[in-house]
């Protein structure tokens, strides 16, 4: 599978939003102006605005097109608005998890964590990214791993978490106490544009 291993900077400048919380990537002189002779704006048409919404949700959660497709089709299939269902979806992956909570910088950082399998969800090694969390799993951290994620946290100050989650910073410890809802989610984007993309 095409995976992405250039400049994570160029996906921000490309949709025009940082898609991580990190200065480089919040910096408007990094996302406005790259290179020499600046940024030549153009008028996206609907197609254009929707493509752009959907790989903003894309690169920000670090999901390939085949297997975001997949999450569309699931939160069709379920009950609710299916813009909603799918960043909802989106949220309770276990890398996004934590990416939450502050254990990891980026979502880049938090997938490795979960793939070298330094993450237990109830007390089982889970090593799959996509892994989604529910209502009561908790999550922690091999001890081998504590100081990384303790610095990662340090370096993140005045983090926001969501109330769907409840952290525990001297354990290092999330528990998921409900699921995510829209208003919860820090991440400016229009979920009902991506499902009208793929209609």
């Amino acid at each position: 599978m095409a995976r992405y291993v250039g400049p994570k900077l160029k996906l921000s400048r490309r949709v025009g939003v940082p898609i991580v919380d990190t200065p480089k990537h919040t910096s408007k002189r990094q996302l406005v102006y790259p290179g020499m002779h600046g940024y030549r704006g153009r008028r996206l048409r609907a197609y254009g605005i929707r493509l752009n919404e959907k790989q903003k949700v894309k690169y920000h959660y670090c999901v390939q097109e085949q297997q975001f497709r997949r999450f569309i089709a699931e939160a069709a299939r379920r009950p609710g608005n299916t813009g909603e269902v799918l960043m909802q979806l989106l949220e309770r992956r276990l890398d996004n998890v934590v990416r939450r909570a502050g254990l990891a910088r980026t979502i880049w950082a938090a997938r490795q964590l979960v793939a070298h399998g330094h993450v237990r969800v109830n007390g089982k090694k889970v090593d799959r990214p996509s892994y989604s969390v529910d209502v009561g799993d908790v999550v922690t951290l091999k001890d081998k791993v504590h100081k990384l994620a303790k610095e990662a946290m340090e370096s993140l100050p005045g983090h926001e978490m969501g109330e769907w989650l409840d952290f525990n910073p001297s354990e290092l410890t999330i528990r998921v106490v409900a699921l995510p809802t829209s208003d919860q989610i820090p991440f400016d984007c229009n979920p009902n544009l991506i499902v009208e993309f793929y209609r």
